[in-house]
This record gives C-alpha cells, sequence and structure tokens, in this order.
C-alpha cells in the first residue's frame, strides 16, 4: 500500500528523509552517479589534445542542460563543432539564440583546456555562413588545434570543475563592490543598486510565472525535468529535480512528471511558488549587451558569460540565469520591452544574458553524458 503523506518524517542532521509507513523504514539517500561522473576528471589525459580539451567543454553551463554539442574530429588537429538539432528548444528559444549562446560556453572552455598544455585553438564561427531564423546542420564553428608556446594558461580553468548553476534561494546581501568589480568586465555588467533591483525582482518572478502558465512553454520543460537521481542517471541532461525531499515524495507517489504537469495538483503549485520565491531572491545581477544580434555576437555572449560565472566560482559567489523576460515569444513581449529598457538597451542593442549573482546553498552538479555521446 502507498505510504500517506503523514507517514513522510524528515530526519534531522542532513543524513536524508526517513520514510515510515505499513511496517517499513527506509532512508531515502539517493544521488546520481553516473550522471556526474563526467565532472571528475580522469588524471590520465587522452592523447589527442581535442579529446583532452573537449572532456572540460561538455561541463559548459547551457541552456535547459539540453547539451547540444556535437563534434566530428577531422583530420589530426581539426573539429567541427555542429547542433544536435533534436536539443533546441522551440517553444522557448524560438530562434535558437540561447543554444548559440551554449556553443559559446563550450568552446570558451574548450580554449582554456587546450591552453593548459600549451594548445591554441583557432575558431571559425559558421565557417559555412550564420543559419537563420533557426540552425541547421552547418557547422555552428570550425576549431583547428595547434602547439603554441605562446599560448598563456588561463587563471580560470581551474575553476571548471566547480562551477555549478546555483537556481536555489540566495541570500539577500548582496557581494562586496570588490566582488561585483572583480566580475564586471570583458563586457559583462553588474549592479547591486537598490532602485534598479527593486524593479528587476518583480519582473523576474512574472516572467517565470508567464513561462510556467504558458502550457506550451512549460511542458517544454516538463518533458526534460529528470525527477529523482534514477533519471538523472538514465538520462543525464535537461533539468535535474533531485534531494532527499525528491526522492521520498517519488517513493510515496507524490511526484512525477504528470502531476507536475497539472496546474491544479498541490506539486504544481508548490513548485510554482518555490519558483518564484527563488527567482525573486536577488541579491545582485549581471548582465550582457550586445551591439546586434548575429549568431557571432551570440556566440560571444555565451563566451563572456561563461567566463564571468568562472569568475563567480572562484570568488565563492554562485550564479543562476534570469532568462525568462529575454525569451522571444508573444506572451513575454512586454517583459522583454521591459527588461531591455531597464538595463539600458536601445536601437539595435541586444540584451544577450541576465543573471543573479550572490551566496547560496552548495548545490550538486548539473548531469552530463559522457564525452563519447557527443561525438561523429
Amino acid at each position: 500500500m502507498a505510504l500517506s503523506r503523514r507517514s513522510l518524517i524528515i530526519g534531522a542532521g542532513g543524513a536524508g528523509l526517513v520514510l515510515v509507513g505499513g511496517g517499513v523504514a527506509w532512508r531515502v539517500m539517493r544521488e546520481p552517479v553516473s550522471g556526474i561522473a563526467p565532472w571528475t576528471i580522469d588524471p590520465r589525459r587522452p592523447a589527442d589534445p581535442r579529446l583532452d580539451a573537449f572532456r572540460y567543454a561538455i561541463l559548459a553551463p547551457n541552456p535547459h542542460n539540453r547539451q547540444p554539442w556535437l563534434i566530428e574530429l577531422v583530420g589530426s588537429d581539426r573539429a567541427l563543432i555542429r547542433c544536435d538539432l533534436d536539443k533546441r528548444l522551440p517553444e522557448t528559444d524560438p530562434f535558437d539564440r540561447q543554444i548559440v549562446m551554449g556553443f559559446g560556453t563550450f568552446i570558451e572552455l574548450a580554449r582554456m583546456a587546450a591552453a593548459e598544455h600549451g594548445f591554441a585553438i583557432d575558431v571559425s564561427p559558421f565557417p559555412d555562413g550564420e543559419p537563420q531564423p533557426r540552425l541547421d546542420q552547418r557547422p555552428v564553428a570550425a576549431l583547428v588545434f595547434r602547439q603554441d608556446a605562446r599560448v598563456r594558461r588561463d587563471p580560470l580553468f581551474a575553476a571548471i570543475v566547480h562551477r555549478h548553476t546555483n537556481r536555489a534561494r540566495y541570500d539577500t546581501t548582496p557581494p562586496s563592490p570588490a566582488q561585483l568589480h572583480a566580475v564586471t568586465r570583458e563586457g559583462v555588467m553588474t549592479s547591486a543598486d537598490p532602485k534598479l533591483l527593486a524593479a528587476i525582482r518583480p519582473l523576474a518572478v512574472r516572467a517565470m510565472t508567464t513561462e510556467t502558465l504558458t502550457k506550451r512553454t512549460y511542458m517544454e520543460s516538463v518533458r526534460l525535468m529528470r525527477i529523482g537521481a534514477a533519471e538523472m542517471d538514465a538520462t543525464p541532461d535537461g533539468l535535474p529535480i533531485g534531494g532527499p525531499a525528491v526522492e521520498a515524495l517519488q517513493a510515496i507517489g507524490m511526484i512525477d512528471h504528470q502531476i507536475i504537469a497539472d496546474p491544479h495538483s498541490s506539486t504544481f503549485k508548490m513548485g510554482l511558488k518555490q519558483v518564484q520565491d527563488s527567482c525573486g531572491s536577488i541579491p545582485a545581477i549581471i548582465w550582457i549587451t550586445t551591439p546586434g544580434n548575429s549568431r557571432a555576437e551570440q556566440l560571444e555572449a555565451g563566451r563572456l558569460y561563461a567566463r564571468a560565472q568562472l569568475r563567480a566560482t572562484s570568488l565563492g559567489l554562485a550564479m543562476h540565469p534570469l532568462s525568462q523576460a529575454l525569451q522571444e515569444y508573444p506572451e513575454m513581449a512586454a517583459d522583454y520591452k521591459l527588461v531591455h529598457h531597464l538595463l539600458g538597451a536601445t536601437g539595435n542593442e541586444r540584451l544577450q544574458m541576465l543573471a543573479r549573482i550572490g551566496t547560496a546553498p552548495p548545490t550538486l552538479p548539473a548531469p552530463r553524458w559522457p564525452l563519447e555521446k557527443h561525438l561523429v
């Protein structure tokens, strides 16, 4: 017989949840294993410097954790990077702008990892032309690896395996001015201005609520939710929904994709409230604006975001994109216009990234497919 809501007892001391019912007691302590294995880098380097670099690149931040990177090794020193078109987000990212930014983060981490061992990467963005309005089978980038004694190791490299997108509720105390100054460079802006944040917080909550209450955009996320450690290990991409409480709710049948998708369920309402509280906890923001919105500029914005988050990680700070208001579908049009106004984007300028930055409880890394799954 299924356990009732009343038979769920939350244990103290961080040891996990204890479920008691029907004469049975067991401890819920599951965490993903194979799903987060790529974050533990084998000290034995691959002989091919491209594979060595790409095993770090697959840890890059990317929208909805889709990991859309397809890698074709060409000859002994080149690679063509294409998009797995099945990994796009047609509802929330109808022009593949965010997906392209995820290629910018990937290439930047590959470049940093290659530099560790004396290799430079020459990047040719969209060598066969920029696909519009959506990506196609043409390469996003052509990469050439070459040994170069002059290449400098990147001080942010060490932060790659510690960088995790943190979706928890953030502490209200903003980062120090010195910390924000350290992140504010290379086209990245930051602010903890109370007046600006007073406008950004309700906008961020409203935009997240719009995405959640718009059925087609919300269901795009629901289909990508990996609920519990077993799902994360079986399909290590998408949106991880985990932790002891989730494992416990799964065990008593109180959480699954159907329940999460039902706007009338208590689980849906509780989840929406938690996400609203989380998105509203904004101690400071970072944002990236480009002069236009070309594919090359989207790649560059991804590169800048990757470096900003690595800087934040090295300072002990968490970051989390607040991308909803930047999305290009009709229901988001008003907040899209407002957020551009609030952050000073005018004319053809495009706000490519908005994220919160501050301190938050530690989080597990997002699941990742192993590198071999990306090799063509």
